[in-house]
């Protein structure tokens, strides 16, 4: 399957960070509960070869476009408004405009001094904003033993910091018993927001260039999996344009 074929079959969210900020709160307050996925190349290549992960993103009640290359392809197939989301920008734009509202918040996933440092970057950053639990599941025991005490802090919203796809599997999988609470999957934004991995300076991230600055900060674990979905990305794409998959059917 084409990474386009991907985009198509899933509900592709079009806007700024701003109105996908807005959308998530207003999913959380409404209690139909459901789960976000947050798109980059890796997991969008990874759908394109593989049955669950293209579950799991078409099952969600939102894919936002994370990155550059993603939110491009969206808009060569009609999605002119569509715009880069990260998970790094989106947690904190939900964090702040959700403290009107009374938003509550539950993090799952990281370490525990992983949580510790991002709970106290939400203080500091986020005064009034309620978080009212967090799990770090114990390596290899991400399953279904964590919902209840998900259930009983009552949250609007859960963020999921497993990394793809494992966040996206298991929100798939759990999410819908941990209605009405809204799930929403950002990777490696708890470890951006609490401090302890460096983000790409801004020039980088409006170029397109953060998968870059991360490919230098961490070579060793993420080179090999660039090196591959993204030659998988730009490939499917080319072969995409030829068999014109990725052209807007509505544009002539």
């Amino acid at each position: 399957m084409h990474v386009g074929a991907v985009l198509r079959r899933t509900r592709c969210f079009v806007g700024d960070v701003d109105q996908a900020a807005d959308a998530l709160i207003d999913r959380a307050l409404d209690g139909r509960g459901g789960y976000a996925c947050l798109a980059n190349v890796h997991v969008v290549v990874m759908a394109s070869r593989d049955a669950a992960v293209l579950r799991a993103l078409e099952d969600a009640w939102m894919v936002y476009p994370d990155g550059a290359p993603v939110a491009w392809l969206a808009r060569r197939l009609g999605h002119d408004a569509a715009s880069r989301i990260p998970g790094p920008d989106l947690m904190p734009a939900v964090l702040g405009r959700g403290r009107v509202a009374g938003l509550r918040h539950f993090l799952f996933g990281s370490s525990e001094s992983g949580l510790r440092a991002l709970e106290q970057q939400i203080a500091d950053r986020f005064p009034g904003a309620n978080v009212v639990g967090t799990c770090a599941p114990p390596f290899g025991e991400i399953d279904g033993s964590h919902l209840a005490v998900i259930a009983a802090a009552e949250p609007h919203v859960v963020w999921c910091g497993l990394g793809a796809p494992k966040q996206e599997l298991w929100m798939a999988r759990y999410a819908h018993e941990a209605a009405p609470a809204v799930f929403a999957g950002v990777g490696a934004a708890f470890d951006f927001l609490a401090g302890s991995k460096e983000r790409a300076p801004s020039w980088a991230q409006e170029y397109g260039l953060e998968w870059l600055h991360r490919f230098w900060s961490e070579p060793r674990r993420l080179g090999p999996r660039y090196l591959a979905t993204n030659t998988r990305f730009v490939l499917d794409v080319g072969r995409g344009f030829v068999q014109g998959e990725h052209e807007d059917p509505s544009r002539p």
